[in-house]
């Protein structure tokens, strides 16, 4: 921020505006920090930067109270997490904990095409422990996700595209609200 201290609020990028409120927030050395969708309309450099200098706030002992549509974010930041619905609190555990009460090991995301994944969930239901099906794929839940993919091709079921990857706080808010983040 040191090379833009001449440069005009209103010419700053949405980045370093950022920054400066949170600078400006930091002036009274506060206890708590509140932050409100700290990164939306970020860059994803952008959003890293803030991030790390949370990250370093907490080190420093400042308790951050953040509200975030971005799970990614709220998996990375915090200690301890409320899931809200509605004004109704779904849940309230640690990211870790979260994600072991509500979901899985693994996901297998498989994309057979919008108006086969409707048609197709039937069949896949009893390959694994929890189906999501989304507009545009299939969410497979269950602790091996390539063990999945082998049942799914064994079944001749040939997906366009397909993923395995580790549970996060997304799938969490998908299975305790029963929508999407998009909804």
């Amino acid at each position: 921020m040191e090379e833009k201290r001449n440069t005009k609020v209103e010419a700053l990028s949405g980045g370093m505006k950022r920054r400066l409120t949170i600078a400006r927030s930091l002036v009274s050395e506060p206890e708590i920090l509140m932050l409100d969708e700290p990164t939306t309309g970020l860059d994803p450099q952008a959003r890293h930067i803030l991030w790390d200098r949370l990250f370093r706030l907490k080190e420093l002992g400042v308790t951050l109270l953040i509200t975030t549509h971005y799970m990614d974010e709220a998996e990375q930041l915090c200690d301890r997490l409320i899931v809200m619905d509605k004004g109704k609190i779904m849940a309230e555990a640690s990211p870790q904990e979260l994600i072991r009460i509500y979901s899985t090991k693994e996901v297998l995301e498989v994309r057979f095409g919008s108006e086969r994944n409707q048609t197709l969930s039937d069949q896949l239901t009893t390959l694994c422990e929890r189906i999501e099906v989304l507009p545009d794929r299939i969410l497979m839940y269950g602790e091996d996700g390539e063990g999945i993919l082998e049942q799914v091709y064994k079944k001749g079921l040939h997906p366009l595209t397909s993923l395995v990857r580790r549970s996060s706080l997304e799938d969490v808010f998908l299975r305790l609200t029963g929508r999407s983040l998009v909804d």
